[in-house]
Parts: C-alpha cells; structure tokens; sequence
C-alpha cells in the first residue's frame, strides 16, 4: 500500500521520537531502571501527552479515532526505536475485545486508560490450558449479585502494573468444554488476588496470578455469560497483526543495526560488509522484511475496510512469518557481529531476547500453521 503523507509524517515523527529518547543503551537503562522494567511510565506518559497512545481507538470513548494502518504505523516504529512500551500491546489487545463485547462504561474505562497511557492485561492460560484454552478450570460462582472467583492463571503478561485483568473463567461445567465459559473485567488489586512475578530471561512481563474468594459483581462480565469462547475466537486478526507488527518492528532494528555493524567494522584489512558471504545474507534477510511489512499493511488496510473479520487466516499468516522474521533476523545478526553481537552495549542481544518469546504467545506459531492449513481445507 502508499502511506498517505500524514501516515508518512506520523511514523517520522515516532522514530525522531524514539531516537531522541531512547536510542541508547544508556538511555534506555535510565529509562528501564538498568534493563530491569520492560514498560518506562516516563515513555508511555510522554506518548499519551502526543495523543499517540489509542490511536486507533474510537474517538467516542477517548481513542484517537484513526484506523488500523496509523496504530500498525505506531507499533512498528516504537518497536523499531527500542522504546519500552512492551505491555501496551496487551491493552491494545485487551480493548478489542472490550469494544466488540463489553458495556459502555467498561469501553470508556479502557479506552480511556490506554489513551492516557495506563495498561490493561489479560489472562487466559492456566497451568493445563495454554494453547487449549478448554481446558480452562479457574471458576466464577454466581453468588446472589457477584462472581467469586477461584483458582490460578499463568504467563500473564504486565498483570502486575496493569488496572485491570480480562479474565476466562469458568462458569458453567454442564457442557463441554468450550462452553460454560465467561469473560470478567476484574480490577488488578482486588481482594483476593495474588500476583507473583515468573522470572524470565527479560525484564518482568510475565506473572502467576492466584484468585481467592476474588468477588466481582455481575457487572463485570464482558460479553454475554457462557459464551466467552464465541467471543474469543471471532475477530482474532486484529490481535495477530498486533503481535505481528511490533515483531516486523523488532527485525528492522536488529537489520538497522546489522548493517549499522558491518559498514563499520573492519576483518582482514575490510569491512564486513564487502564479503559476500554477509552482503548476501543481509540482502535475504532485508528481502523477507520488506515483504513482511507489505503483508501486514495490506491487512491493516482491509480491517479499516471493514474486513476484520474475514481475516483469520492472513492474521495468522501474518503473525507467524513476522514473529519468525524478528527471530531470525536477530540470531542471524548476533552471528555476523560476533562477540559484539552478544554485548549488551551494542543491543543485540536485547533484540535476541526480545524476539523469542512472541513465536510463542499470542497463540503458538504452531497454532497458527494449524489455523492457516485448516483454512486451506487441510
């Protein structure tokens, strides 16, 4: 597709800001606390004072009334700049299912929060349901007027500074076991509720959450009651390209930074980048970003067309070749610049890590093989 010249303006205004702010190691550890907070509440109060925040969020509730193709534009070149937002996609993600299924007052609250730069999560796995969602058995017992909750989620992501958890749960056990399923809207320091940090190999995202006699009124279900499943698997595509488009942002970095590397360093009288064995690989790698990106644009564009949901497939199709792209790209880099690709001063090693995890949540990338080849009548 062609950005429109305000688009164009939109993403040089973002990258200008993230090079500003954050395009240093050392910036980004003052921004971080020295690597150890992967969401900075200075970066993301300074986005909500540009209204960059909710961008494509409806108007009516406080978003910025854009489209999706301005939203992809923000994701990828925040990504792209290094700048620690990580848990803004969550939200992101957490909104679209409050805008399709939730009442008014929750879309004003949540729009409302993500536009001024407050995080939402949201929790669906538990111990012995991840990819088989199911499987979920944490229960919501209907007490009078209110839910009490019990039982444990896990690899939830920025529960911890999040306002609220959009939580599955169970609420009926009579069916099978996509059904008896409810969404809630559930304040993150409620009574009852425990969340302790999983330690990973980047700064703390994930968490396990531990629900005890949690109560909420029967106001807090989003959606209709019983029927979280039907909710959750309609207008998924907006959720992968999510995920996508901040990958496709993260590959372009470490390729920024590759070739950022080889045009300066110097092996055997040379710089790297005059060998062919590296030009070439560089030039394959560039080739599968720019074709990633077209892909991801081109489905941006059909969900502002109104498309959404028609779109399964290429929002699989798009998360998993970005998430794999970043993945590769960032490993590939590591090897050309050698030992100074595993140095936390040159940031390739914050790429690696940062491009492991999303291959996986989000629904596995082998979710989204299955997803895409049943698509195709396999």
């Amino acid at each position: 597709m062609r950005f429109t010249r305000e688009q164009r303006e939109f993403a040089v205004a973002v990258r200008e800001f993230c090079a500003a702010e954050c395009k240093t190691l050392q910036q980004r550890d003052l921004l971080t606390e020295g690597g150890t907070l992967a969401n900075s509440p200075l970066i993301l109060d300074k986005f909500a004072g540009l209204g960059w925040l909710a961008v494509s969020l409806p108007e009516e509730y406080g978003g910025g009334g854009a489209g999706m193709v301005e939203e992809c534009i923000f994701l990828e070149e925040s990504a792209r700049g290094l700048a620690p937002i990580i848990a803004y996609s969550t939200g992101l993600t957490a909104a679209q299912t409050y805008l399709r299924y939730g009442t008014e007052e929750q879309k004003h609250t949540i729009v409302g929060n993500m536009a001024a730069g407050k995080l939402e999560a949201i929790a669906l796995s538990e111990p012995g349901a991840g990819s088989d969602l199911g499987g979920v058995r944490i229960k919501a017992e209907l007490v009078d007027d209110h839910y009490v909750i019990n039982g444990q989620k896990t690899w939830i992501s920025a529960a911890h500074i999040a306002e609220h958890i959009l939580l599955l749960a169970r609420t009926d056990s009579s069916g099978n076991k996509h059904q008896g399923l409810t969404l809630f809207m559930v304040p993150a320091d409620a009574p009852g509720l425990e969340i302790r940090e999983i330690q990973t190999m980047e700064a703390r995202t994930c968490n396990d959450l531990y629900f005890t006699d949690v109560a909420v009124p029967a106001s807090a279900v989003v959606g209709t009651p019983n029927q979280a499943w039907r909710h959750l698997m309609r207008g998924l595509s907006v959720e992968r390209l999510i995920i996508a488009t901040m990958a496709l942002g993260g590959a372009q970095r470490s390729l920024d930074d590759l070739i950022a590397f080889v045009t300066e360093r110097e092996q055997f009288g040379h710089k790297i980048s005059s060998f062919q064995a590296i030009r070439h690989r560089i030039a394959d790698l560039a080739t599968e970003i720019a074709f990633a990106k077209s892909f991801v644009y081109e489905v941006a564009e059909r969900i502002d067309a109104g498309e959404e949901d028609n779109l399964n497939r290429e929002g699989s199709m798009a998360k998993l070749k970005c998430t794999e792209i970043a993945k590769k790209t960032a490993l590939e880099a590591m090897q050309m610049m050698g030992g100074y690709g595993y140095t936390r001063e040159y940031g390739m090693e914050e790429q690696v890590r940062r491009s492991l995890a999303p291959p996986i949540y989000g629904g596995t990338n082998e979710i989204q093989r299955e997803i895409i080849s049943k698509s195709l009548g396999l």
